[in-house]
């Protein structure tokens, strides 16, 4: 993908509700290098029509900006007369990165006493218990082990993730594969099911959960899965990108996504996909809001005073629940908690010497997470997807950038 248009036009950059580098323990050019690398080097790859960075750090904003347009800019099409320039308050799909805010809520219920995570999935939806399954625990689930990592190849189809009913039944149906023994991730499949228990214990939508547990106590304007028909005029759009995707990484990418890449993205766009609720990959937000979720979870679960989360859940939501291991869906070595992907040393998924970071990877470099070492959460949108080029090398570099400014945490 090449992006249209004459590119000074494209580098507006606005910004919202920063505070001064220095209450954050950080200088204005430290700052200014931050923005240019997640912001200006991002966007000069090409690839991405917007990208929109949101940076807390010791629980202040220093960064929350936008560049490029969230509508009326994508692939080999020229500037259109009504493109919409991306803000920093502009929802964007989070896709994947949904699954930390779907896995918080589990802990949260069983936090409440509702659930054990210990306990097989079948103990509170038996149906599950078909096909080998019946030893299945939430945990595993949580953590990528479930043995249930996609639908079955005739069950794939947009249909699928936006009939709530009929993927609890197929998956039910599914077959274990090694269940509790390979690491498997498992892209929409798992977050049906957490959804599910959720569902039936609460006996309310997972939605009404999410409102009472994070949404309203955050004071959050978006940040639920779905987006109502009054916002859907301010969503970013999100655009094909890159070198066209051809065997065997189609293959590859069909397999974990349980659609065509291409499919991903053109549903990502339409109402039905903005009308269903799908845990692991349909939450919108705005990239303040999530990385608002994540200092919460920083804090120890505190927001404004107000406890969202015990210390204990925490712990137990960020402690690893494997070493890096191959991921048998990814094809790449991972580390998961219970509902997170966890940073790696010397090299992981928040860039280097991340060891101590937690959080979760989004369709195609939408990313959010906290770092406890440095005191940072952040969360990064964009609306380009594309699978191979030189913008992973961007992605990792910016990255670097960001942790070598904000080095470890005041003494």
């Amino acid at each position: 993908m090449a992006l249209a248009g004459d590119p000074a036009d494209l580098v507006r950059i606005d910004r919202m509700a920063e505070v001064a580098p220095a209450e954050a323990g950080l200088s204005e050019s430290a700052v200014e290098s931050i923005a240019a690398a997640m912001l200006g080097d991002m966007f000069a790859t090409r690839i991405y029509p917007a990208v929109i960075f949101c940076l807390r750090r010791h629980g202040r904003i220093v960064l929350n900006r936008s560049i490029g347009y969230a509508r009326g800019l994508g692939p080999e099409r020229p500037l259109a007369p009504d493109a919409r320039i991306a803000q920093p308050d502009t929802p964007v799909c989070l896709f994947s990165a949904s699954k930390a805010v779907i896995a918080l809520l589990t802990h949260k219920l069983a936090e409440e006493g509702g659930i054990d995570l210990d306990r097989p999935v079948a103990h509170y939806l038996p149906a599950f218990a078909a096909q080998g399954k019946s030893r299945t625990t939430i945990a595993q689930v949580l953590a990528h082990q479930g043995g249930f990592p996609r639908f079955a190849a005739d069950d794939r189809g947009p249909e699928v993730l936006t009939d709530w009913n009929a993927c609890i039944e197929r998956i039910c149906a599914t077959p274990a594969e090694a269940g509790g023994r390979r690491l498997a991730y498992h892209a929409f499949t798992g977050g049906f099911i957490l959804g599910e228990i959720i569902r039936r214990v609460t006996d309310a939508p997972v939605t009404d959960y999410l409102d009472a547990k994070l949404r309203k106590p955050l004071g959050m304007r978006y940040f639920t899965y779905g987006l109502d028909g009054r916002s859907r005029s301010r969503v970013a759009e999100n655009h094909v990108a890159g070198q066209p995707v051809r065997w065997p990484v189609s293959r590859w990418a069909e397999e974990a996504l349980s659609l065509p890449f291409e499919d991903v993205v053109d549903v990502s766009n339409r109402d039905f996909f903005m009308d269903a609720v799908i845990p692991s990959g349909n939450l919108y937000a705005t990239a303040e809001e999530l990385s608002r979720f994540y200092q919460m979870l920083l804090d120890g679960g505190v927001y404004q005073g107000q406890r969202l989360f015990e210390a204990a859940t925490l712990a137990r939501a960020i402690r690893p629940a494997s070493n890096p291991t191959l991921d048998r869906t990814l094809k790449i070595p991972m580390r998961y908690s219970e509902g997170l992907m966890l940073g790696m040393n010397p090299l992981g998924l928040y860039g280097p010497m991340c060891g101590s970071a937690y959080g979760h990877l989004g369709f195609m470099n939408i990313l959010g997470w906290a770092d406890p070492a440095r005191g940072l959460s952040a969360a990064l949108m964009t609306t380009g997807k594309a699978i191979l080029g030189g913008h992973l090398v961007t992605f990792m570099r910016s990255l670097g950038v960001l942790n070598h400014h904000c080095g470890g945490l005041r003494a």
